[in-house]
């Protein structure tokens, strides 16, 4: 059984998430942790609660869900998955960090590729991947059906859905791939998103306004 902690990064308030069993064992997703003293706060978590850190995942790769890649990939030694169309956006963080005044070192490490229906375990748990582009060319969910979550990155949000402005983004392919494959999951699953609250997918079909 997977249990879920969500830690809240950097200066636009990312979440990363870590799913971890009784077994231990913890699969950390977009570690937007940026200085030390964030890190440090991943770090105490991992180790108050004895946990081996065995995954390393993204939803997508704009500049707030990707900070604390290469820390966490050198610390605990893990390879990054990710879906290929996220891979030009990872190359292009540090130039866009720079454009923030936010420099930060890169992962920089080989690639394991995720794409729509693949299997992500962690002993007897499970996610299955779901491609949901639209706010990045690649975001992918990670979407538990025994337990009835999905770590949505930023797809969808409690009454709202991901920004379309930003490079490889579109509204009407993020419409689309939220009503068909988000909304169409049971009403009862717990929706966790890159920023902000939880929420429910029936919440969001009755009360988002950009799903109406």
């Amino acid at each position: 059984m997977f249990h879920i902690q969500v830690l809240t990064f950097n200066a636009v308030q990312e979440n990363t998430y870590v799913l971890f069993n009784e077994n231990k064992d913890c699969i950390l997703i977009d570690p937007g942790c940026y200085d030390r003293e964030e890190e440090e706060e991943l770090r105490k978590f991992i180790d108050h609660h004895e946990l081996h850190p065995r995954l390393l995942l993204n939803t997508h790769c704009h500049l707030d869900h990707v900070f604390g890649n290469r820390w966490v990939a050198e610390t605990y030694g893990l390879t990054l998955h990710l879906h290929p169309d996220e891979k030009p956006l990872l190359d292009m963080a540090p130039a866009s960090g720079l454009m923030f005044n936010l420099p930060f070192d890169n992962y920089a490490g080989e690639l394991i590729f995720l794409k729509q229906g693949d299997r992500v375990t962690l002993g007897e748990d499970e996610l299955t991947v779901i491609e949901a582009p639209g706010h990045s060319p690649g975001s992918i969910c990670f979407y538990c059906e025994k337990q009835q979550f999905l770590i949505g990155g930023d797809v969808v949000f409690e009454n709202s859905i991901g920004r379309t402005d930003l490079p490889g983004g579109s509204l009407e392919t993020l419409l689309d791939n939220i009503r068909k494959k988000i909304l169409t999951l049971p009403e009862a699953v717990v929706i966790y998103p890159g920023h902000g609250p939880s929420t429910t997918v029936g919440k969001e079909k009755q009360f988002n306004p950009f799903l109406q």
